[in-house]
């Protein structure tokens, strides 16, 4: 399995929002995420709007490519990149700045 983890910047006004979306994910989104091989997959935010995002995957180019063939996701990525400050017209699956590892304790 390959551990990914990445950043993003969450706008500071729209923080409450963003938590609030994440409450109750689409049914058909999870299932997208499931199927296409995101795994174990946590977000972190922080106060400031840092968010800290975590998967596993069996296949990082082949569970983002996955993903950009469903339509949920396509639908999501819209809704969810007014939240984001600095994707520079990218969708935030697009954006996000994923993290080196540099030490995993098994």
């Amino acid at each position: 399995m390959e551990r990914v983890c990445f950043i993003l910047q969450v706008k500071p006004d729209r923080l409450a929002e963003y938590r609030e979306r994440h409450r109750s994910v689409w049914p058909d989104m999870l299932a997208a995420l499931a199927e296409t091989g995101w795994h174990n997959y946590s977000l972190f935010l922080r106060d400031d709007g840092l968010l800290i995002g975590y998967f596993e995957t069996p296949n990082y180019a082949a569970a983002l490519a996955g993903m950009a063939t469903r339509e949920v996701n396509e639908r999501w990525q819209r809704e969810m990149a007014p939240f984001f400050a600095d994707l520079e017209g990218r969708r935030p699956d697009e954006g996000f700045l994923r993290l080196e590892e540099i030490f995993h304790l098994a």
